[in-house]
Order: C-alpha cells, then sequence, then structure tokens
C-alpha cells in the first residue's frame, strides 16, 4: 500500500490461460482469504474456467495482512492501491471487477469512491455502502422516529474487529448494564475493539468519516445481489433504489434477488441437514457455488470482456419464493400494484393458526384498539440464535402470539396463490405510557398445519413525545408466493433480544442503563386511526 504496509493477497490464474494477459477480479475481505468459511479455492475454479485471474486479499490488519486493526476507514485508499498494483502485473490486460459478499461488498464501495480507472464492474452481494446504518440509526429528534440497536451488529466488531484474528465468546445476557459484558470480554481478550468503542454507546457517521461518498463518484456498473431473507436486506435495497434514480448511475444499475439469507441458505432448503447445509458439507457446497458466483460471471462477461451483449443481462431477475425465478425491467415489477390489510382486533374467523385479530381487505366501521405491555424482565425472544443464517433453521413463529405481549393478526384463508413482489411496510396508530418504546413486526406466511414462517420484518424506535401520528415500519422486500390455502399473519411487539437491545423506556442510554422502564403501548385502528399492512402483490395473470 501507499504507506509501505503490506496486505497478504492470493492470485488464482488459469490452468491453461487464454493468450494474452486477463481481466482480473478482486475480494477483499476480513475473514481469512484461505478459510473454508469464505471458499475462495473452489470459487477460484469457476472464475479460472471462465477465464478470469481471481484476487483474493486479507484486508489490513486482519489475518496474513499487516497494518492497525480498524474496518472502514482505509478501503478507499486500499482498495485504490490493490486495483493500481494489479493492473501493473503482466498477466492483467488492466480492467478489474471487484465481487464479495457483506464486509467485502463494502470494499467495493470504497473503491469505487476512489474512482481508480480500472474498476469496470462490481456485484456487491447482501451489503450496502453504510454499515454503520444497519446497527444503530440516532433517532431524528424532529420526527422522533429512528432504529432499536442491532446487538448483533454491533457484536460483530467486538469478536472481528480487536486484532487480526477472530475472537468466540458468549456474553453474559443477565449483566446489567449492557455494556459490561462486553467489558468482561475485552479484559478477558486483554484488547479492545475500536471501532465497537466507536458505536457503542455512540454512533459514528460512517461516511462523513471516509470522506467521499460513492454515489458520488464516476459510475460503474453494478449488479445487486439482495436476499429476501438477508439481515441486511433494507439498506442493500435503499442502495440500488436510490441509484436507479441517479443520472448516470442509472443506466448501469442491475438487480439479482434470491430467496436466501445472508449465509446464502436456500428457502427450498430450509431447515437444512447436515447433508444440504454447504457450511459442513463440501457435496453441498459444491452444489451450491454455481448459483453464487454464477450471475457475477455473467455480469463481468459483459463488463469486463464483453463477450456477452448487454442485452444478455436482465435489468432484473428475481426469484418468486416456492415459484421460481422472474426477470423485469424494474423493481418492482411494472404490473405490480399495492394491496392493503386492515388490522382489526376483532377475531379472526377461523384463525386457528395465530390467536388475535384479523388482516381484512375493508377498514373497520369505527375505532378500535388493543393494548400490550413491554416488561423489561420479560423480554419476547428472538426466534434465531443467528439471524444472518435465518433460512438455516427457519423457525416456527406461531409460539410467540401466544403471549400476553405480542399481538397477533391473521388474514383470510388464500383460494388462490397470491404473488408478492416489491415493497412491505405498516403504517400504525401507536401510544405508550412509556418515553421512547420500540416496535418489531414480523409478516409471516401462515400454513395449513398451523406453522407461521417469517416472510419480511421491521422495527422502528419511537419516542413517544415527538412520533407523528401514524409510524411508518419499513419491513423491506419480498418476491414470494403465498400458496392456496394459508394466508398473511402479522406479528407486533416491542421486544426482539437478543437480536436488538432492549429499549429504556426512557431517554437514558440502553446500553448503560441499569433499571429499564416498563411501557404499554396501545394501538388505534379503523377511522379515524387506519393501521394497516400494505403488500405489493402481482395480478393473478402474472402467476
Amino acid at each position: 500500500m501507499r504507506d509501505g504496509t503490506r496486505l497478504a493477497t492470493d492470485v488464482y490464474l488459469p490452468d491453461a490461460p487464454e493468450p494474452g494477459p486477463l481481466p482480473a477480479v478482486l475480494v477483499r475481505l476480513p475473514y481469512d482469504k484461505n478459510s473454508r468459511y469464505v471458499f475462495f479455492d473452489r470459487v477460484a475454479r469457476l472464475f479460472s474456467a471462465r477465464g478470469y485471474v481471481l484476487v483474493v486479499q486479507d484486508v489490513r490488519g486482519k489475518f496474513r495482512s499487516g497494518g492497525h486493526t480498524l474496518p472502514f476507514l482505509r478501503e478507499p485508499d486500499d482498495g485504490y492501491d490493490a486495483i493500481d498494483w494489479i493492473t501493473h502485473q503482466d498477466w492483467s490486460d488492466g480492467t478489474v471487477g471487484m465481487f464479495g459478499d457483506s464486509y467485502y461488498g463494502f470494499t467495493q464501495w470504497a473503491a469505487v469512491a476512489s474512482e481508480h480507472p480500472a474498476l469496470r464492474a462490481i456485484v456487491p452481494r447482501v451489503t450496502t455502502v453504510d454499515f454503520n446504518s444497519t446497527v444503530q440509526d440516532p433517532r431524528d429528534p424532529s420526527g422522533g422516529l429512528g432504529s432499536p440497536v442491532w446487538v448483533e451488529g454491533i457484536e460483530y466488531y467486538a469478536h472481528y474487529w480487536v486484532d487480526n484474528g477472530v475472537y468466540d465468546f458468549e456474553p453474559d445476557r443477565s449483566v446489567r448494564p449492557v455494556i459490561d459484558q462486553y467489558e468482561d470480554a475485552f479484559r478477558a481478550i486483554g484488547a479492545r475493539s475500536a471501532w465497537f468503542d466507536l458505536l457503542a454507546p455512540r454512533f459514528t457517521d460512517l461516511l462523513h468519516a471516509l470522506g467521499r461518498h460513492p454515489f458520488d463518484a464516476r459510475p460503474v456498473p453494478v449488479l445487486h445481489c439482495v436476499g429476501w431473507y438477508d439481515n441486511i436486506l433494507v439498506p442493500h435495497m435503499r442502495d440500488y433504489l436510490e441509484l436507479t434514480t441517479r443520472p448516470g448511475w442509472d443506466a448501469v444499475q442491475y438487480l439479482w434477488a434470491g430467496a436466501v439469507d445472508h449465509e446464502n441458505y436456500h428457502l427450498d432448503l430450509a431447515p437444512v441437514t447436515d447433508a444440504t447445509d454447504h457450511a459442513v458439507s463440501d457435496e453441498a457446497l459444491d452444489r451450491m457455488l454455481p448459483g453464487y458466483a454464477g450471475p457475477a460471471l455473467d455480469f463481468f462477461d459483459v463488463f469486463l470482456k464483453g463477450s456477452r451483449p448487454v442485452s444478455s443481462i436482465p435489468r432484473v431477475s428475481w426469484e418468486l419464493g416456492h415459484a421460481g425465478r422472474r426477470t423485469a425491467q424494474s423493481w418492482p415489477p411494472s404490473r405490480s400494484r399495492p394491496h392493503v390489510l386492515w388490522l382489526s382486533n376483532s377475531e379472526a374467523a377461523g384463525a386457528s393458526a395465530l390467536p388475535g385479530g384479523a388482516l381484512r381487505e375493508e377498514a373497520a366501521s369505527g375505532e378500535q384498539s388493543a393494548s400490550w405491555t413491554h416488561d423489561p424482565e420479560s423480554l419476547v425472544p428472538s426466534l434465531v440464535a443467528n439471524s444472518f443464517s435465518q433460512l438455516r433453521t427457519h423457525p416456527d413463529a406461531g409460539p410467540l402470539a401466544e403471549r400476553d405481549d405480542v399481538l397477533a393478526f391473521s388474514g383470510p384463508v388464500l383460494t388462490e396463490p397470491l404473488d408478492l413482489a416489491g415493497p412491505l411496510s405498516l403504517h400504525l396508530h401507536v401510544t405508550s405510557t412509556a418515553e421512547v418504546f420500540d416496535l418489531h413486526a414480523k409478516v409471516v406466511d401462515l400454513a395449513p398445519d398451523g406453522t407461521a414462517r417469517v416472510m419480511a420484518r421491521g422495527q422502528v424506535s419511537v419516542r413517544a413525545d415527538r412520533a407523528p401520528r401514524e409510524i411508518p415500519v419499513d419491513c423491506g422486500h419480498t418476491g414470494y408466493r403465498l400458496r392456496a390455502g394459508h394466508r398473511v399473519g402479522l406479528l407486533l411487539a416491542s421486544s426482539d433480544y437478543p437480536m436488538f437491545l432492549p429499549c429504556s423506556g426512557t431517554d437514558e442510554n440502553p446500553w448503560t442503563t441499569v433499571t429499564a422502564k416498563a411501557g404499554t403501548q396501545t394501538l388505534r385502528t379503523g377511522p379515524p386511526s387506519p393501521s394497516r399492512l400494505v403488500l405489493t402483490i402481482l395480478p393473478a395473470s402474472d402467476g
């Protein structure tokens, strides 16, 4: 690098290279470039077979690379220098693409910000341009809305960004204040994560710290690879949709969406078995890899090699869960339309799957209300131990509806399939006895056998005295077929622990508070308080 730091880098050359120099694809990651977890020895075989040099690098301060261990801040300069090094090798034809998931999706955006002229295309998977916004949004002081603190996201920095290695420890969830759980771990390790200290209990504006925004850089072709079950879906889709509105960028934005989670587990295989788990089975990994790398290779054939026409790549390739893959010219598809389901506290007829209220296609004639209490001593449990691999277990959410601190709503039984293709959102009228409260929403598929599987989720933190009368909850996007005999369900609660840090109930910092305050939330619906779930659906003829 320009400061003399050396970054450990593997170069995979084709066994029988094509005549002359070749285009290269760069991957810059913090997860050990030689680990089974990232499986780049196997990915390299696919890239080599298509005539690409694959270059895989441990980022600064991780594993075999030198330099100080601190995420994000050096990635624009280091990305530029790595690309520049590639262009000076005798096997390079001077064109470079980038590929990878999560943090190694971010390193692609950082390199875009540095504007090396050799960077011609990127394929960021399950990622976002600003990871800090995923873990802790500052509450808007004028609007009163923010985001609950995503504990998993901040814990990532405590595990991965202490030094060159990775530390595996299980915080003691009974410790209060919460921050002391991590202080105990750092004392045991004998070192600290500088980035964890920045985020907990504070918030850092990452893009301001970088000093440059990739969206303001020279446009490059982008294939956004998103997962409908990815825990970073919402910010990734926000990135894609913003770029489709920016002149210059809009012409080179492409979307690939699949029914997968952050770790690339697929809906069709959920829940996985040892035989279908690519994390432990080499045979399952070999079956998964063509679908993982194939869209990127096709994209690079167009924008790095020029061996395929631009018309060979659909602008949008998306999966309709349980019903295969589709293509479209835009997202959502042009024929999609909103479909409103109104919340009602009256019993849903025949709603054996979930006790509680109804989701109706017509609003109630008069105002109704329902209440639940957030008890800091009895938090609603998270469904999965690790939301990065949501589909590995794909648990039944139905038992949550039995709790007094969860509101449940069920739609009518479907007589024909209902295809969801686009955003999902909630618009709620909720008040609270607490100064601050959280809303956690899960949109579920209620099967005839009574099980409830999460299709989408959203959450918002609310300051009661400054909140808008109608509280929006972004539940992301999906492509999903609700089959005949199934129904839409909705679960509302005020905690989801340990995935999210429990709300303090007051202005006290939730990391450092010792005694959180209980609060009773009241949902109102029906005129003049039309609480509703808005789906995006396709006409039946498009199925």
